[in-house]
């Protein structure tokens, strides 16, 4: 047995379908059956069914992936241990950030992309329940996110920041004078929400359901730069973290008047793994960056 068709084991169960398996894989498709059908034979069992419509999982090739996950995994830390003891950072290092995270995170992947060009960076820009899964599955090293509403077995959190969830309006919106806005203030005015399953609307619909108010809902979008540039250039409130607008120009944060309306700047890790230096050291520059510092002084 390989490592490498154990890799192609994994693509085409992740796939389900041997050519874009292939493709993801940068091989034939014809390699890569011939590497399964190797590996099936070394295993002495299917691993896949296969008919005209569709490739599925036998019995035995569901046993199988998470055991070739970890075997994947254990191989990759074993290659990353080697270039940290060599301290050279070097390699790749995979992170992912919610979209409202965003703003936050630019400084400081540009100033690491600076000290360290010799790490290829891969960012992954998705809602936080997509996100944690992928720490899971080891497909990044860690997430830049809120604090979650659940606990993730397996998955620790640090806290960077405390921030406010606020009313974010433009800066001559009538709300855009006031140091705190109600929910009763809010409701007098048309809504952009950002679409469910993002952080900051979670945080809303959770203070919603503690206390109830009509709104006027005009539009939803899972897009907040867009989502701003609406704000920027019209009488509508939007509601997000204070932090989304840090370093953006025409639009202001106004927190919400409510108790427990913080949100929690976090980075999550998996527990009792490897972790990388260039994480390591990427997770301190972000610590001592402008934006964190900015928001840590706030509340002290």
């Amino acid at each position: 047995m390989e490592l490498r068709q154990l890799k192609y084991f994994v693509k085409a169960a992740e796939k389900l379908n041997f050519s874009e398996a292939a493709k993801a894989l940068f091989i034939t498709q014809s390699t890569l059956s011939q590497q399964i059908r190797q590996l099936e034979q070394e295993m002495n069992t299917q691993l896949f069914e296969r008919n005209s419509h569709a490739v599925y999982l036998t019995e035995s090739g569901k046993e199988l992936l998470p055991l070739a996950l970890r075997t994947i995994h254990m191989a990759n830390t074993c290659m990353e241990r080697i270039h940290d003891l060599q301290h050279l950072l070097t390699g790749e290092l995979n992170i992912g950030v919610t979209f409202t995270f965003s703003p936050i995170f630019t400084e400081t992947l540009l100033h690491f992309m600076k000290l360290y060009p010799q790490v290829k960076l891969n960012v992954y820009y998705k809602p936080m329940a997509e996100l944690m899964e992928m720490l899971e599955r080891h497909e990044v090293d860690f997430v830049l996110a809120f604090k979650p509403t659940r606990s993730y077995d397996g998955i620790e959190s640090h806290i960077l920041f405390n921030n406010h969830l606020s009313a974010i309006v433009n800066e001559s919106h009538p709300l855009a004078e006031k140091e705190r806005v109600t929910l009763s203030e809010i409701a007098a005015y048309d809504i952009a929400l950002p679409a469910r399953g993002l952080q900051a609307r979670n945080a809303f619909e959770r203070i919603l359901s503690q206390h109830p108010t009509n709104l006027r809902v005009m539009i939803e979008l899972n897009e907040v730069h867009i989502l701003l540039q609406l704000i920027k250039q019209s009488g509508l409130v939007t509601v997000l973290s204070e932090a989304t607008i840090y370093n953006k120009q025409g639009v202001k944060a106004v927190p919400i008047d409510v108790p427990d309306n913080e949100m929690v700047g976090c980075v999550h890790m998996l527990k009792d793994v490897y972790r990388k230096h260039s994480a390591q050291e990427f997770i301190k520059l972000l610590s001592e960056s402008n934006a964190i510092k900015k928001y840590m002084q706030a509340w002290l």
